[in-house]
């Protein structure tokens, strides 16, 4: 019977977390509370809660930065929290990330930046090199700029080569920290068309870190929301909009005020 539901979960979710926990400064700063959170294989689940709930935490529990102080994290059928130190470098690379400054390269081209993880972790030839870079770039919007460096770039741009990179190598999970957050509007736009292209396109797992409402409910399969290290609500979009819990309320009703505030301003 645990055979049968473990091969169900595999069919249906690449990341599970059960029951971790963390803290810090000697167990004073309580961060995870007993997290138990599934996200499902193929689908773009966006993690909203407020700054310092404990968004980021959870996502380098999952990358295998940090270690649980309880419970598991498993990551396609493997255990994270038993991996030992060399394991975790070849885990990682089965990750792409866009990180929310982008993370480029300053003394690297738009080109260099986005063949650096072939370059590092693979044997392939200068011209597959070469092909890889240009189709990916391509699928994202950018078909010319290739030589210029990040300093050149709109912030749109920058947006574009960070996601390029993360998915160059094929990755199965893809994960995106705070991917709008300090955008402007038209920017946020700009990144909102690139994760649905890359969700249109790839159908890899992807994990949205964020408190971005709009995009989330625009853009996700499946919404998480923690709220002082716990997991209080975990489904769909529709489901999320017409949550009673006073938690999430707070977090729309705030969201909104913000947006019209920002409306107005552009009027």
């Amino acid at each position: 019977m645990a055979a049968a539901l473990e091969k169900q979960f595999q069919e249906h979710f690449e990341v599970r977390l059960d029951r971790v926990y963390k803290s810090f400064h000697g167990g004073r700063e309580k961060v995870l509370r007993g997290v138990t959170l599934d996200f499902p294989r193929e689908k773009l689940t966006y993690l909203l809660g407020s700054s310092g709930a404990g968004k980021s935490v959870l996502l380098k529990h999952i990358l295998g930065l940090l270690q649980p102080d309880r419970g598991d994290i498993w990551v396609s059928g493997v255990n994270v929290s038993q991996l030992r130190r060399h394991e975790l470098t070849e885990f990682r690379l089965r990750f792409g990330m866009l990180f929310q400054n982008s993370a480029l390269f300053d003394e690297m081209t738009v080109f260099e930046n986005v063949a650096f993880p072939l370059v590092e972790h693979t044997t392939k030839s200068r011209s597959e090199i070469h092909s890889a870079v240009h189709r990916t770039l391509a699928l994202l919007g950018m078909k010319d700029g290739y030589n210029k460096f990040p300093n050149e770039l709109s912030g749109g741009m920058r947006k574009r080569v960070g996601l390029a990179r993360a998915i160059i190598r094929e990755p199965s999970i893809l994960l995106y920290d705070e991917p709008t957050t300090g955008l402007d509007p038209v920017t946020r736009r700009t990144v909102d068309e690139l994760i649905a292209t890359t969700k249109r396109e790839l159908r890899l797992t992807s994990i949205v870190i964020s408190h971005d409402i709009p995009s989330a409910l625009l853009l996700a399969d499946h919404i998480a929301f923690l709220d002082q290290g716990r997991i209080i609500f975990s489904g769909s979009p529709s489901e999320f909009r017409a949550s009673p819990l006073p938690a999430i309320r707070n977090f729309v009703e705030a969201e909104e005020r913000f947006a019209g505030v920002l409306s107005s301003e552009e009027d």
